[in-house]
Formats: structure tokens, sequence, C-alpha cells
């Protein structure tokens, strides 16, 4: 009985050890093939939750995959922190084998990004010095022209979500060395700016926003995200 329970366990070990390298094999193969088709500067980090992973595989069924990227630049934007969870999975595994990506969808694809404050004031009007999160919240400072007159002055401003990027909007305004109040009328005029993020990968929305020390970090969402679209929708 006790060689028998002992091979048990030695089996158990065998098939724990060949899914654990089972699953690396995969992971790497995943980030090869990413950094090759988007033409990444190095390869992204990828762990496949759940486990056994040989059960999954076979199954053509996965949790989640999580793709950590990190820096990411198109034309326009650059971001860091960039990843990417892909939950409830469907890859059969014939389709897998085959290379074929017709079949394979994730549920929802969801991107989390830190965009930093050097860029957000890159679209900013003339005049913003810096832009902080603080005690108090996020704010921008700098001179502004109201009513063509150069005023300078510490403005608070909320960050939202919008079909057409991160709308950054004036709330409140303190102008600089107690000078006289500026209606915030007229600082909305001239400081209310937005971030262009309007054609994300994957056909992505922006949801959520979050200021942050270093700058707003970002979440976007698709659902029933096709892999055969991948190629055609994430900037090079």
């Amino acid at each position: 009985m006790r060689a028998l329970v002992g091979l048990l366990v030695v089996l158990a070990i065998a098939l724990v050890v060949g899914d654990r390298v089972t699953v690396v094999m995969a992971q790497h193969e995943i980030a090869r093939r990413i950094a090759n088709e988007y033409r990444l500067p190095q390869q992204p980090s990828v762990a496949i939750g759940g486990f056994p992973f040989l059960t999954q595989a076979l199954d053509g069924r996965y949790r989640d995959i999580d793709i950590r990227v990190g820096d990411w630049s198109d034309k326009n934007l650059s971001v860091h922190d960039l990843d990417v969870t892909l939950t409830e999975v469907a890859a059969p595994l014939n389709d897998v084998l085959a290379g074929r990506t017709a079949n394979l969808v994730a549920a929802t694809a969801t991107a989390t990004a830190l965009v930093p404050y050097d860029t957000v004031k890159a679209y900013a009007p003339q005049g913003v010095d810096s832009i902080a999160q603080g005690p108090d919240g996020l704010s921008v400072t700098g001179t502004f022209q109201i009513q063509g007159i150069s005023v300078p002055a510490t403005v608070g401003v909320s960050v939202a979500p919008t079909p057409d990027g991160i709308e950054v909007t004036p709330v409140s305004v303190q102008p600089a060395g107690g000078g006289p109040t500026i209606p915030l009328a007229l600082v909305s005029q001239a400081l209310a700016f937005t971030v262009p993020l309007q054609q994300l990968p994957l056909g992505a929305q922006l949801t959520g926003i979050q200021p942050g020390g270093d700058g707003l970090r970002v979440t976007a969402t698709a659902h029933h995200v096709r892999f055969d679209d991948m190629a055609g929708q994430i900037p090079r």
C-alpha cells in the first residue's frame, strides 16, 4: 500500500511539473508572437491564469490571460505600464494548433495604463506650466489668457472619460499672489481641453480615469474581442 501511495505521489508531482512546463512554454510563445505581430521593442510578460493549464488547453477555454506590455507608443501618444487582461477566452485546441484565429474570442479585454502628466500637458493650451496631483486634487498651474490679459493662476480640474478621450475641465480657480477673483466660466473657456484617446486598441472604450502622483491611470474595456481582428486594430 505504501508503494502504491508513493507511486501516486510521484505521478501527481510529474503531472504538476509537466503542467507548469507546458504553461511556461505557452506563455513564452504568446509573448513572442505578440512582440513580432505588433513590433514591440521587447516581449511582454504573459501569465495564463487557472490550474491545471493542460485541462484548459484540452477544453479550449481559459479563465484569464494577463499580458503586461510595459511602455507603449503610437504616433500620437505614449503610455507606461500597459497591461491587458483577457477573460473567458475561447480557443479551441485544433484552431490553436493550426494557427487559425477566427474562432478565438475573449469575452472581455480590460486594459490599464499610465498616461504621464507630461503627455497630458502636450495637449493643454499654451501657458500651462505644470499638472500635478496634490492634497486638494488635480491642478493645473500656469499663466492663462483671460479676455486678452495674461493671468497667473492655479486651476483645479476634473478628468472624465468621453468618446473623444480624456476630458479635462476646470472646477475651481485660485489667482496667484492674491490677485483679483477670476470667473470660473472665463477660465473654462481658456483651459478646457481633451487628450485624444478615441481610437483605442481592440475597439476599447475608456471606462475610468484615476489621477495619481505620476500621471493618469486609465482603464478601457472591450467586449467580445476576436483575435483575428487584433492585428488590424492595434496601432503599430
